[in-house]
């Protein structure tokens, strides 16, 4: 019950009765709860069992490896027990793994490693020989020749900037490395990037503090959350703020269009309009606009003040975390606020709220700095852009109104676990191997470098995406001499990433003691033509848009299928929205069979399974 409460916030498990007659148990009606089992974690006596894993095996039976969760950006370290080439359960116990998140993981840490396993998971090579076409299967050696002899007729055709290269915020910084190299030295393109909707790059160019790690967050003195939404989409983050306010009486100020969760610890919470929350960083860096932002924001010009006061009366560590509502221009100067408020007692810091697991390390390797974005790349295909090399997919946000434009390319390279939206449009696929199924790191948004370590052998015929990279770069003539070791790309890429100095690949091998990236401490500017330009934008902002009333309900984003829990049945049924007792205890505890029609309504109906 302490974890349920103390933790996540939460009361779906509850002491119920007085005295001799206290049971612990669940309350009538709708179950708020997260999914996230980790009663399960820490219940001493067993008498809380995680179904999936119920009768598959006996724990002395599986081989533990210790690895680093492929979701969002918090890093939470976990141990992948697995038998016979199919994973079978994840844990975050003390005994196995020792990580930033101790006991701790949230609904898909723990839950949404089935698809790794999965039957759709793509099993060959495939070659689209002419458009409109079927994808035939093919060997990798014919892959590799037809992909490479097709990017050699575009760039003589065209020139080597009609080439595009995409990674991913899901990929290993070893693979987005060697796609950064792949562009730059095989290719000699600068229209790289990554399909990440939320750059970090003016956050980056201006820092003005370091990145503060979920230790700063658990004994922090004050912290200022605008937009984001941390129980949602960093669990662990959500976490540590929640204990920051209980056991250390942390003051938190939650700016956000929404009524999240957080709210409920919020020394203050200031409820502003949607698609506002540059007003609000223009108020924090410059008072003088405290009138012009609470207009536009729809508060009082007060509640800025006293938020204001709030940080400059703090002495200790003051966080500021962002989430992806955060405009560049915004970012600019947020990344500054330290320069100009900070004191001899006062240290700021800074956590962005990046959505997925490698969010940071993407910025790190330099791949978000490209001459287009993932959209710009889209806009261009057919015209300026007539091929593009994509490692994992667009994301839905790119491809919204745009997926007409994947059919503009003479050439399309994408290598994926699933068949996607990008897949289909593909000339050539290579299959790629997961998370469990590769060695590497992934950059947290503590700035935490940790090991990736492979659970099991590439299902099929799959394998990592550097490899790929690296003989696809082959085929086309340069070796990258890899030695087919990890390692060795991380050591090239050290050397190239100012922030990763001085790190050792096998010196990573302590998941308690972290290697934090250096980011460079940019110098103070004058920020008035930026501030100037910032006040300008919001003085178009609409002030007739209303404020979004209704509080999300638990699991708005947490539960929400996408391209990897969308192959767990239960992501499914959750989504749609868990049915009332009596009928059946929706929970990835339990097998279920799912009806894919199921809508959000009064009532869900499923079948409990064996």
């Amino acid at each position: 019950t302490r974890v349920c409460d103390e933790w996540m916030g939460e009361d779906a498990i509850e002491a119920g009765g007085r005295g001799v007659n206290t049971v612990i148990g669940t309350y009538g009606g709708w179950l708020n709860c997260s999914q996230c089992g980790n009663c399960i974690e820490v219940c001493p006596t067993g008498t809380l069992l995680d179904g999936t894993y119920r009768h598959q095996a006996r724990p002395w039976e599986l081989e533990q490896t210790i690895t680093t969760c492929t979701f969002c950006s918090d890093g939470c370290q976990m141990s992948l027990g697995s038998r016979g080439g199919e994973v079978m359960r994840a844990v975050a116990r003390d005994r196995y793994v020792n990580g930033i998140n101790g006991e701790f993981l949230c609904i898909k840490g723990r839950f949404a490693h089935p698809f790794v396993n999965h039957e759709e998971r793509l099993r060959t090579p495939m070659i689209r020989y002419r458009k409109g076409g079927k994808l035939i299967p093919a060997t990798w050696d014919q892959a590799f020749e037809f992909a490479a002899n097709k990017l050699r007729e575009i760039a003589d055709a065209h020139g080597a900037e009609s080439i595009g290269v995409a990674g991913s915020a899901r990929l290993t910084n070893e693979a987005n490395y060697s796609l950064l190299k792949f562009a730059d030295e095989v290719v000699g393109t600068s229209n790289y990037t990554a399909t990440d909707a939320f750059s970090l790059v003016p956050f980056f160019e201006n820092l003005g503090a370091p990145l503060a790690t979920h230790h700063d967050i658990r004994h922090a003195k004050t912290i200022v959350l605008i937009g984001g939404e941390p129980e949602e989409l960093q669990p662990l983050t959500g976490k540590q703020v929640r204990q920051a306010v209980r056991n250390g009486d942390a003051k938190l100020i939650v700016i956000n269009s929404r009524a999240i969760r957080l709210k409920q610890q919020a020394t203050q919470f200031i409820h502003i309009r949607p698609g506002a929350e540059d007003a609000a960083v223009l108020a924090l860096a410059d008072e003088r606009f405290d009138d012009l932002a609470a207009k536009k924001l729809g508060i009082k010009p007060d509640e800025l003040s006293k938020a204001r006061g709030t940080v400059l009366d703090t002495e200790g560590d003051c966080i500021i975390m962002f989430g992806g509502e955060i405009s560049p221009a915004a970012q600019a100067i947020l990344a500054q606020i330290p320069f100009t408020a900070a004191t001899d007692k006062r240290r700021f810091l800074f956590h962005p709220l990046p959505l997925f697991n490698n969010s940071i390390g993407v910025h790190d390797i330099g791949l978000m700095s490209g001459k287009r974005t993932a959209s710009g790349l889209l806009q261009a295909a057919g015209d300026g852009i007539r091929a593009m090399y994509v490692a994992g997919s667009f994301l839905p946000e790119h491809l919204r109104g745009q997926e007409e434009a994947l059919a503009k390319l003479d050439l399309l390279i994408v290598q994926e676990l699933f068949e996607t939206e990008t897949t289909r449009h593909a000339d050539v696929v290579f299959p790629a191997a997961s998370f469990a199924e590769t060695d590497g790191t992934f950059t947290n948004n503590d700035g935490f470098v940790q090991r990736v370590r492979a659970s099991i052998p590439p299902v099929h015929q799959s394998k990592p995406d550097w490899m790929i990279t690296s003989a696809l770069a082959q085929t086309l003539g340069l070796d990258f001499n890899f030695q087919m070791s990890v390692s060795t790309v991380f050591r090239e890429l050290v050397e190239r990433v100012p922030a990763y100095t001085g790190m050792r690949y096998p010196l990573l091998k302590d998941e308690s003691k972290p290697a934090q990236a250096k980011h460079k401490i940019a110098a103070q500017r004058d920020l008035a033509g930026e501030i100037d330009a910032l006040r300008l934008t919001i003085e178009s902002l609409d002030e007739t848009a209303e404020k979004i009333m209704e509080t999300p309900p638990v699991g708005h984003e947490l539960f929400k299928p996408g391209e990897l829990t969308g192959k767990v049945p239960q992501f499914h049924l959750l989504a749609a929205g868990n049915p009332k007792p009596p009928d059946v205890l929706i929970s990835p505890l339990y097998q279920i069979t799912v009806d894919t029609n199921l809508r959000r309504t009064d009532e869900a109906v499923a079948v409990a399974g064996d």
